[in-house]
């Protein structure tokens, strides 16, 4: 089963996900968190907190997977 998480822009960097969908409390944990356990985005396993997530693509975490919606209107 997935949790849809919900953005308004149309990115969202990983460690700022993280952070929203509740597996972290501050930003200052990601770059530790992400050194400790494995994270997979789409599929592949990714170390980088700065890495750009966009509507539709999936994190899996602690085998917990989570969806990206992005609710940004097109312009």
């Amino acid at each position: 089963m997935q949790t849809e998480v919900s953005i308004s822009t149309e990115y969202i960097t990983l460690g700022q996900f993280l952070k929203l969908a509740g597996i972290l409390d501050t930003g200052g944990a990601v770059k530790w968190f992400l050194s400790e356990h494995d994270v997979f985005v789409n599929g592949e396993k990714e170390n980088r907190r700065g890495k750009k997530l966009v509507n539709g693509d999936t994190v899996t975490v602690a085998g917990e997977t989570f969806q990206v919606v992005s609710q940004k209107l097109e312009e």
